[in-house]
C-alpha cells in the first residue's frame, strides 16, 4: 500500500463509515413517514448527485470524454462528493485501476475475482470499499496537481454533511431521513454498475471481459449501465449504444442529454462519440469467426 499522510489516510477512511451511517440513518423513514415533499427531495438528490457521479466523475474527469471548463469539473465534483461517492483523486485511482484489470484478480470490485457466485456480488456491491483494498495504491497526477479537486477529494466527506445539515434545515428529521435514504439508494444504484453489469446483460461489444449492457442498471444509474459499451469505448461520452441485426442502435442515455444540454450551453465541448464503423468493427455478433486474441489489438486500437 502507498505510505499517505496521516491527514490523506485519515481521509480515506471515513468513506465506509459514512455510508453504512447512511444505511442506519435510511431507518429514521420508518418512523417519520414521507410526505410527497421529501420523495421529491430524495428522488431530486438522487438525480443530480447521480449524474454529478456519472458525468462529472466518470465521464469528464476520469475518461476525459468531453472538455469543459474548470468552474464546470469542480462544482461537478462538488456535488458528487455530496453523493458520498468519495474524492474525485480517489474515484479516478479506482476506476482506471478497474478497467485496466477488468474482471481480474487485481480488478479492485469484480464479481467474478477474486470471489465468484453470492460472494462476489457482495464483495463487488460493497464488499470491497470495507477492505483494505479501498485505499487506492497511486493518485491520479492531473488530479493532485489542481489544488480545487485535491481540497475537494481531501475533505470529500464536507459536502456530504453539508447537504444532510441543508437537509435537516429544510424539514426537520423527515427531510434528514430523506437525505439518508436517498444516499443510501445511490450508493446501490452506483455499485451496480460494478456488480450487475459484469454478471447479467447483452455483450454486443468484444472486450475480453465480462462486462454487460445491463437495461435495468442503465434506468439505475442514468445510461451507465450500458456497460459493455464503455468497455469497448471508454472514451464514448454516449454510452447508450448496441448492434441489433448488424446496424448500430442507440440506446437511452440520460447523463449523455445532460451532457448535450450543457454543450447547448457552452459548458461542454468536443463530446467523444465512437464512429458506427469503429463500433461494428468490434461487434460481437459481426465477427467472423477470428480468435479474440486477434482482435485485442485491433480492440486497442480503436477504444484507445
Amino acid at each position: 500500500m502507498r505510505q499517505y499522510s496521516l491527514l490523506t489516510l485519515a481521509s480515506y477512511l471515513v468513506g465506509p463509515p459514512q455510508i453504512i451511517l447512511c444505511h442506519l440513518g435510511s431507518l429514521l423513514v420508518l418512523t417519520t413517514g414521507l410526505s410527497w415533499g421529501s420523495v421529491i427531495w430524495i428522488v431530486f438528490l438522487y438525480e443530480i448527485r447521480m449524474l454529478a457521479t456519472t458525468g462529472i466523475y466518470h465521464r469528464l474527469l476520469t475518461h476525459k470524454s468531453y472538455q469543459a471548463p474548470a468552474p464546470v469539473l469542480w462544482a461537478g465534483c462538488f456535488v458528487a462528493a455530496a453523493a458520498g461517492q468519495m474524492g474525485p483523486s480517489w474515484w479516478k485511482a479506482h476506476h482506471l485501476k478497474h478497467h485496466h484489470y477488468a474482471d481480474e484478480d487485481l480488478d479492485l470490485h469484480s464479481p467474478r475475482a477474486p470471489f465468484s457466485g453470492i460472494g462476489g456480488f457482495l464483495w463487488s456491491q460493497a464488499g470491497w470499499l470495507v477492505s483494505p483494498r479501498s485505499i487506492p495504491q497511486k493518485l491520479p497526477i492531473d488530479v493532485e496537481n489542481d489544488p480545487v479537486l485535491k481540497a475537494i477529494d481531501r475533505l470529500h466527506f464536507i459536502p456530504l454533511i453539508l447537504l444532510g445539515v441543508l437537509s435537516y434545515y429544510m424539514g426537520d428529521i423527515e427531510y434528514l431521513g430523506a437525505f439518508f435514504l436517498s444516499t443510501t439508494l445511490l450508493f446501490h444504484g452506483v455499485q451496480t454498475v460494478n456488480s450487475l453489469s459484469h454478471l447479467v446483460g447483452e455483450q454486443p461489444f468484444i472486450t475480453g471481459d465480462y462486462s454487460r449492457n445491463n437495461g435495468f442498471v442503465a434506468f439505475l444509474a442514468l445510461g451507465e449501465g450500458w456497460h459493455n459499451l464503455h468497455h469497448a469505448f471508454p472514451h464514448s461520452s454516449r454510452q447508450g449504444i448496441t448492434i441489433r441485426d448488424g446496424r448500430v442502435v442507440y440506446l437511452p442515455d440520460p447523463t449523455f442529454r445532460f451532457l448535450k444540454m450543457l454543450e447547448f450551453f457552452r459548458l461542454a465541448s468536443k463530446l467523444r462519440v465512437p464512429t458506427e464503423a469503429n463500433l461494428l468493427a468490434l461487434a460481437r455478433n459481426l465477427d467472423t469467426g477470428a480468435e479474440l486474441s486477434e482482435k485485442i489489438p485491433e480492440i486497442q486500437e480503436i477504444s484507445g
